[in-house]
Parts: C-alpha cells; sequence; structure tokens
C-alpha cells in the first residue's frame, strides 16, 4: 500500500514540472541550437566555448566534496572493514575484465571493417605539433607516475587539486579511521551526513546551468571543426560509433540481464547525464549526479562512492574500443600490415597505458600515442590522421564510459547484497523523480 502512494506522489510530482522544465529537454533543445549556430555562423559558434569551459569548471569545483563525502558516510556505516577491501577488489575484477573485452572488440572490429583500407597514406606528409605535445605527455604518464600521483601532498590537498584518485584515496582512508573508532566518530559522521544535503544541494543548483554548458561546447565543436571535417573519416566514425553501441546493448545489456536489470532502462534512467556528456564530451561533467542518481536507485552509498571514481580512470570502455580500433586503423591507412604478435602487443600496452594515462586531459589521444610508440612500424606522426575528428570521437567515448561505470555500481552493488532491488526497479520504470530539483 506504501508503495502505491509513493508512486502516486511520484506521478504528481512528475505532472507539476511542464516538458520544457525537464533538464534533459533543455539540454537537448540546446544541443540543437547550439550545433545550427556553429553550422550557420561559424565563428561566433567558436566564440561559444567560454560557455562550455565555465560549465565544466563548476562541474570540476564541486566533484571532490561530493565524493569526499559520499565515501566518508559510506564507509564509516559499514560495520566490517573487511567489505571495503571487497568491494573495491570485486570493482576492479570488473573493470579489468571489461576493459579487457572491449580492448580486444576494438582489435576485432578494426580487422573485420578495415575502416582506414584505400586511404594509402604516406606517414611523411604527416607532420602536426599538436601530436608531439600529446606524444610527449604519453612519455610523461608512466603506470608507475599514475600511481605515485594517487599519493597527494597533502591530507587536504585533493579537496582543492581536484584529482579523481587522491580524493577517493583520503576519503577511504578517513572513512575507515571513523568506522574504526566505534562510536566516538558519532557526532563527525553525524556532521558529515547532514553536511552531505546541502553539497547536493549545489550540485542541483549547478545543473540548472547545465543548458547553457551543453549550448557553448556543441557550438565551438561544430563552429571550429566544421560538420563537413569529418567527411572522408566518416566510415571510422560510423564503424567507431556503432561497435561502442553494440557493446553496450550486447556486452553490458547482457551483464545487465544476467544480474536482473535492462541496460536500455538504465540509459533512460541516466539520461539527462548521458545528453550532458554528450554536449560536454565531458563524463566528469555529470559524476556528481551520476553519483546521486545510483545510490538513489538502491546502490548502497559505499559502493556507489567506491565503484562510480574508481570506474572513472579504470573502467574505461570506450576509451579502450577506441584505442585499439584507432591504432589499426592508422596502420591500415599507412598501408602497415600489423602481425598477429604485433596486434597482441598493441593490445598489452593499450591495457597498462590506459591506466597510467588515466585523469589526464586528452586521455584518449595520450594513451593512443602511447600504444603506439611500442610498434616502431607503425609513425605515431600518423595521429595526425585522426586528430582532426578526434573531437567527434570524445562523445562517444565519454558516453560508453558513462554507461560502462553506471552498469558496473549495479552489478558490484548486486555482487555484495548492497542493492535494494525495489528501489532499483521503481528507478528504472520511472517511478522516482531525480535529477529535476
Amino acid at each position: 500500500m506504501l508503495s502505491l502512494d509513493i508512486e502516486e506522489m511520484n506521478k504528481e510530482e512528475i505532472k507539476k514540472h511542464k516538458w520544457y522544465q525537464i533538464l534533459y529537454v533543455q539540454v537537448l533543445i540546446a544541443i540543437t541550437i547550439g550545433i545550427l549556430l556553429g553550422y550557420f555562423y561559424p565563428s561566433v559558434g567558436e566564440s561559444m566555448k567560454p560557455l562550455g569551459d565555465a560549465f565544466i569548471k563548476l562541474v570540476k569545483m564541486i566533484i571532490s566534496p561530493v565524493i569526499f563525502l559520499t565515501v566518508i558516510t559510506g564507509i564509516a556505516s559499514m560495520s566490517n572493514m573487511k567489505a571495503v577491501g571487497r568491494v573495491a577488489g570485486k570493482a576492479m575484477i570488473y573493470f579489468l575484465t571489461f576493459s579487457t573485452l572491449a580492448l580486444v572488440i576494438g582489435l576485432v572490429v578494426a580487422n573485420v571493417a578495415q575502416p582506414g583500407s584505400g586511404l594509402n597514406i604516406d606517414p611523411a606528409t604527416l607532420q602536426s605539433e599538436k601530436v608531439h605535445e600529446y606524444v610527449q605527455k604519453s612519455h610523461d604518464a608512466t603506470l608507475t607516475g599514475f600511481l605515485m600521483d594517487i599519493i597527494p601532498t597533502t591530507l587536504f590537498s585533493p579537496l582543492t587539486g581536484g584529482n579523481i584518485l587522491q580524493t577517493l584515496f583520503i576519503a577511504v582512508l578517513f572513512g575507515v579511521s571513523l568506522a574504526s573508532i566505534g562510536d566516538k566518530a558519532a557526532p563527525l559522521v553525524s556532521f558529515f551526513q547532514e553536511l552531505s544535503a546541502p553539497i547536493f544541494k549545489i550540485v542541483a543548483i549547478l545543473m540548472k546551468a547545465a543548458p547553457i554548458g551543453a549550448f557553448g561546447a556543441m557550438a565551438f565543436t561544430i563552429g571550429k571543426y566544421g560538420i563537413g571535417s569529418i567527411g572522408n573519416l566518416l566510415f571510422l566514425i560510423l564503424t567507431f560509433y556503432i561497435t561502442s553501441l553494440l557493446f553496450v546493448l550486447i556486452v553490458l545489456g547482457a551483464v545487465a540481464r544476467y544480474n536482473g536489470f535492462s541496460i536500455l532502462k538504465l540509459m533512460r534512467y541516466i539520461k539527462e547525464e548521458l545528453l550532458l556528456v554528450l554536449g560536454t564530451s565531458s563524463s566528469e561533467a555529470a559524476l556528481p549526479t551520476l553519483m546521486d542518481k545510483m545510490h538513489k536507485a538502491g546502490c548502497e552509498k559505499s559502493v556507489v562512492g567506491l565503484v562510480i571514481p574508481t570506474g572513472y580512470s579504470f573502467n574505461l570502455d570506450g576509451t579502450n574500443i577506441y584505442m585499439t580500433l584507432a591504432a589499426l586503423f592508422i596502420a591500415q591507412a599507412c598501408n602497415i600490415d600489423l602481425t598477429l604478435q604485433q596486434q597482441i602487443l598493441l593490445l598489452l600496452v593499450a591495457m597498462l597505458s590506459s591506466k597510467g594515462a588515466a585523469g589526464v586531459t586528452g586521455a584518449g589521444f595520450i594513451t593512443l600515442a602511447a600504444t603506439l610508440s611500442v610498434v616502431p612500424t607503425v609513425p605515431v606522426e600518423a595521429m595526425a590522421l585522426i586528430l582532426g575528428i578526434d573531437r567527434f570521437m570524445s562523445e562517444c567515448r565519454a558516453l560508453t564510459n558513462l554507461v560502462g561505470n553506471a552498469c558496473a555500481s549495479v552489478v558490484v552493488a548486486r555482487w555484495e547484497n548492497s542493492l535494494d532491488r525495489d528501489k532499483l526497479n521503481r528507478a528504472l520504470n520511472g517511478n522516482t523523480v531525480v535529477g529535476n530539483n
């Protein structure tokens, strides 16, 4: 009876919002206007870049406090500290399995579709200063350096530095310490729980600016690069988008079905976040609201706090598909035949380099540079071939990564018996109003 009352209340709340007041509708309209402005008035569209940049900065400003409070309150409420390690371990097994599978799928599709065949490019004609910048960053982004970078300079620097894994590291330590001292920590835990409410209210306020950010970012992209610039490389873009879509629908769809939920319903549930990522080309723009939504969908706060921020660095399905697909595209375009051993080497290096450059701006392109550098027969300079269209593929990378992390949080929560199935079913069936505060 209570569930029926809740459902009726939610339906009434939905009716209060007119169609143009719904966030995802506003973002969709903003993206459309941005595309039109960038197409018909390129210079004006290009000048809209600060709007997109400002919105992403606003969101990044609040990411560290959201992760810090979510993880601390989640872990502090766990009576068994072994559960923290167990959740992290299961999450990493999940990440490693599906990230590797994504790399393999990209490799297979590239060999079957042959998107680069017939271009007959001479690598000597390809020179780009921008590519050299990415190559330099790839040399700097070693796995050891990445692991060392997880340790912050001070206890509080992650809250101001914006490094997701550093924030997660300190939050886990703080949460474990609070849980270990028991009742003495109760006032502090209560304070953090109370503080979470205004922090998430700030997130809701910032999200009202999402349409402006999406408009600015999309107008800039179309204005600067132009829709026409993707013409001769359209087959690669289509291959990548179709491969990513099939990965989500078939691979993640099978995982979701096995764990008792629908991947399509999950995507519908996080449609605001997906549109926000599409508009801004940044998955970070949707991180705070994604964490909130997955918690409201029945995933325990401690699981969400550990899985999603970690997944943003280690569970990059879209980026991994892109890396092997793009690497083979470049080889095919330059008429370079890679042996099976060389392709396997590319795969193994990509598994490591995708972790080494995690959290770095332009990580997809940086990891590609690091991966190509181990196969001397494929010139790194040939990355200039896809530099112009990388922006058009970054949206797909981010969208696939976002769905992968949302799926991971539900799966790991189920493995841990930390999933409220009633809440999940209500959320995925559209009976829970979230994100339109």
